[in-house]
């Protein structure tokens, strides 16, 4: 956690650059539906390395969305898991392509495998139809090496999007 606010910020629109370019190979994007009804769903995405492929060491990145929510019906979401050229990036997106989802979150947690966390946001509301990105109070959810939950009693039970950027690890050859 010790990028300053620029770094992330740079980061942030490497990653979402990345994401946009749906034809590039080191990204994915995924939909998937978000069900009400307060059981616990996991989605999940993976990548594997391109290097990694050449040097038939094969390493995989994961990131899972696991939650549970109320209300309302199923919900389009959208997952994109992206490698920076160099392999060092992991990035892992998960929102409502709507802006604002209706639905009320009792909890969630975003994990990235093979990835330590440098930055991580969650918002309530994403930018969409001329709404801005509205980013949860930091005493709502918490920021681990490897996972992005919700805080018990202090969540407010809204959710739109998440944003995940880690530092792959690499061994030396």
């Amino acid at each position: 956690m010790a990028l300053n606010n620029l770094a992330c910020f740079a980061l942030l629109v490497v990653t979402l650059t990345v994401t946009l370019a749906s034809a590039n190979e080191r990204t994915k994007t995924v939909e998937f539906n978000v069900k009400p009804g307060g059981a616990v769903h996991t989605f999940s995405e993976k990548m594997v390395s391109d290097m990694e492929k050449m040097l038939l060491s094969q390493r995989e990145y994961e990131c899972s969305f696991t939650y549970a929510s109320q209300g309302g019906t199923n919900e389009q979401w959208l997952m994109s898991v992206g490698l920076s050229d160099d392999d060092s990036l992991f990035s892992c997106s998960v929102w409502r392509p709507q802006g604002k989802s209706y639905l009320f979150f009792t909890q969630f947690k975003a994990e990235l495998k093979g990835a330590k966390i440098e930055y991580a946001s969650a918002y309530s509301q994403t930018a969409a139809g001329g709404q801005r990105d509205v980013t949860l109070k930091e005493d709502e959810f918490t920021v681990g090496d490897s996972t992005v939950t919700h805080k018990d009693g202090k969540f407010r039970a809204e959710l739109s999007k998440l944003t995940i950027i880690g530092r792959t690890r690499h061994d030396e050859l």
